[in-house]
């Protein structure tokens, strides 16, 4: 702890709130940030030489866990080939190939930095595609820090207790219609009140940034029938779900065709990247085959593609890696729920495929609403607790909990071990 405590001191100083990302800075837990030296499998360590059980796995992409020699390997090779050419490589063409073999209804894909141009770029070209301005996004559900998408966004933002950002126009953010998640209600009468103004509809298929929230039976179908009969655009925000609910992501998960598909670092190995990806009609829209612009010198960088590549081709050769992280998955969730009830804590715990999380509310949490009524001083308390006890969690209630290949049944027992004495302890 003294050795992170001296460098957030120093980071204070140069960084905005000692952090380049907000929720890195643990304000919502009361804490100082535990600053990272390695990782390696299931672990990651701190700036001095502790260990945790690591479930945020850098938010989610480090689906076979952290340094797997498959990837590393890769990224070692590409490394000394050069670390960026501004100009095409034969990796990004196999990326792209490789994407729209695994996932469904994507005929191309275009690579940008991160999955908040992802999402960015998709909704321009939503928005080119139909001639139209006005979008729908759901409330608590975070697409990254574009102006137009941090309108009652969760994540870090809601952590914080600033769903929406200073220097965000309100001429910008006007376009920006908020439904609630899992009430297709809400998105019906804001399509009815705004006929032939909608481009795109836009949502996490599973809302992992206000905890883990899944979609309720025939919520994605119902959004999918709204779109296709008011002429709306579906976007799913797969930056989260994207090969980690299963190869196909969401779409291949829940059976439900989206029109653009939005990825993050999962499809870099953890490294920066993302992409959006379509139909053909729709992708070529963009430049330089259509008038939709987008661009970026470092898009499809060669040292992300080959972590990518490698983390996705392992996938594909060993689909079993999904049944081996669901299944410890529920059987966290299952436990977490069992020392809840002995501690009578109050605690509702959600899961689906590899991600779980709990709520400090005695209540089931399926929507938005229900995930405000968590305690969040409660669970900055059990974070602490959990810290203490070497498993490393998202600083923050409204966030995810993350499975990796590279858990063991070892690291869930003495996971529940700290979870029964961090309950305790409240």
């Amino acid at each position: 702890m003294e050795r992170s405590q001296e460098l957030f001191d120093r980071a204070q100083k140069v960084l905005p709130g000692g952090v380049n990302s907000p929720v890195r800075a643990f304000r919502a837990v009361d804490l100082c940030p535990r600053f990272i030296t390695k990782a390696q499998g299931a672990y990651i360590y701190d700036a001095n030489g502790k260990s945790y059980i690591d479930y945020v796995c850098s938010w989610g992409p480090m689906i076979l866990g952290h340094d797997h020699p498959v990837v590393r390997e890769a990224v070692e090779k590409a490394v000394k080939d050069g670390l960026s050419f501004g100009a095409p490589t034969e990796r990004e063409v196999e990326m792209a190939e490789l994407m729209t073999e695994l996932v469904p209804n994507i005929e191309m894909v275009r690579m940008v930095n991160s999955g908040t141009e992802a999402v960015m770029s998709a909704i321009r070209l939503a928005r080119g595609a139909t001639g139209r301005d006005k979008i729908i996004k759901f409330e608590g559900c975070y697409h990254g820090h574009s102006d137009c998408l941090l309108v009652n966004a969760g994540s870090s933002a809601l952590a914080g207790g600033h769903p929406s950002s200073a220097g965000v126009p309100e001429d910008i953010v006007k376009h920006t219609l908020t439904a609630q998640f899992n009430r297709l209600d809400t998105v019906e009468a804001l399509l009815n009140e705004y006929p032939g103004q909608v481009a795109c509809v836009i949502v996490e298929p599973v809302a992992a940034n206000m905890g883990v929230v899944a979609p309720a039976p025939g919520f994605l179908e119902g959004l999918r029938a709204l779109c296709d009969k008011s002429g709306a655009l579906l976007i799913f925000d797969e930056v989260i779900t994207g090969f980690r609910l299963a190869l196909g992501g969401a779409q291949e998960y829940f059976g439900v065709k989206a029109d653009l598909v939005t990825f993050g670092k999962i499809i870099g190995g953890g490294m920066p990247v993302g992409a959006y990806c379509g139909s053909r009609a729709l992708m070529e829209q963009v430049a330089p085959c259509g008038p939709v612009y987008q661009a970026g010198t470092l898009s499809g960088n060669p040292v992300a593609m080959a972590a990518g590549l490698a983390q996705l081709r392992y996938l594909k050769a060993h689909p079993e890696v999904y049944d081996y992280i669901g299944t410890l998955a529920k059987e966290l969730a299952d436990g977490m729920r069992e020392a809840a009830e002995r501690h009578h804590a109050g605690v509702a715990v959600n899961q689906i495929g590899s991600l779980a999380a709990p709520f400090f509310t005695p209540n089931a949490v399926t929507t938005f609403v229900d995930a405000k009524g968590s305690d969040v001083g409660r669970y900055a308390r059990y974070f602490k607790g959990m810290l203490e006890r070497g498993v490393y969690l998202a600083p923050a209630q409204f966030e995810a909990m993350f499975v990796s290949a590279a858990h063991t049944r070892q690291d869930l027992a003495r996971t529940l071990e700290a979870v029964d004495e961090a309950l305790a302890e409240l």
